[in-house]
């Protein structure tokens, strides 16, 4: 599908739309993300939340009637109707101002930023970029920036972009710090049940003929926003120094592995222990995600 002229003017009109909804940080959901990450987190009424499980509120609740092929939400309500079939969660950065409360009772306000036609190697993108302010009774507690990407199917012709080895994220010398890492297996059970925690019915994810044979995927898709959390997990692990800012871009696709081969997460200090590089790599150790965080 060709994005014309006409499809990016009658785009632009979705441009500061707003919504907006309200939502109670439960337990049960804590406890959930706990097991799946291997973590014997016992928090409870009054304990702050960790960075980036507020993705586990405020989930998408549309009817069986109002949803797409694809597992979304039809298109045409909040999220603008780009006329392109493939969508991906493609980065963001966030800022955390307060902390987030179990127990807590959140309004987040969310406000297309802006929508981004581009035409890439493998033919027609669209960037749609999604801004997120949550109050709590503190005031402002979170400013998150959403970036989503739309794109066309994969024609015979087009050539991927060039993989990037992940050892270019390794900065030597001046000082810094030793590299940590973790290996975790992206098997269909992982993929399942971060599915299910978010309610998240993109059949990229759980669907494996679907991403095959309608996608063209090789298999089912590593989440996005699962990749960030586990990067920040591993950081987690390491410092309970607070996380202030965090971004991170997806760079290539990464796959589940059936045959139980391990993809790696990295994280590396910076000599002022104020910044950290994290990064994560696939089965073949190509560059798969890349992150910032900025520590209080």
């Amino acid at each position: 599908m060709i994005l014309t002229e006409f499809d990016s003017v009658n785009l632009g009109s979705w441009v500061g739309r707003q919504e907006t909804c309200q939502d109670t940080i439960t337990a049960a959901p804590v406890r959930l993300m706990s097991a799946l990450l291997g973590r014997d987190d016992t928090l409870q009424a009054g304990d702050s939340l960790p960075p980036l499980w507020h993705w586990l509120y405020f989930l998408p609740a549309a009817k069986a009637s109002d949803m797409a092929e694809d597992g979304h939400p039809k298109r045409g309500g909040f999220l603008p109707p780009v006329p392109l079939p493939r969508r991906m969660w493609a980065g963001g950065s966030l800022e955390f101002l307060a902390p987030i409360l179990v127990g807590d009772v959140l309004t987040r306000t969310s406000r297309i930023q802006s929508i981004t036609p581009k035409k890439g190697r493998g033919g027609d993108l669209v960037f749609v970029c999604v801004e997120h302010l949550y109050h709590g009774t503190q005031g402002l507690c979170l400013s998150e920036t959403h970036d989503i990407v739309y794109r066309s199917m994969p024609a015979a012709t087009d050539k991927p972009l060039p993989p990037i080895g992940a050892h270019v994220m390794v900065e030597t010398g001046n000082g810094e710090a030793e590299v940590w890492s973790r290996d975790a297996v992206p098997d269909e059970v992982l993929l399942f049940r971060y599915s299910a925690l978010t309610f998240n019915a993109h059949r990229i994810h759980y669907d494996r003929n679907y991403a095959s044979e309608v996608e063209g995927y090789p298999g089912l898709v590593v989440h996005g926003p699962l990749m960030a959390t586990l990067l920040l997990d591993l950081l987690r692990s390491h410092t309970d120094r607070v996380v202030k800012r965090f971004s991170f871009k997806a760079v290539r696709p990464i796959f589940e592995c059936q045959d139980q081969r391990r993809m790696r997460l990295n994280a590396q200090m910076s000599i002022d222990a104020k910044r950290c590089r994290l990064w994560a790599q696939d089965q073949d150790d190509w560059l798969t995600m890349q992150a910032d965080a900025e520590l209080a």
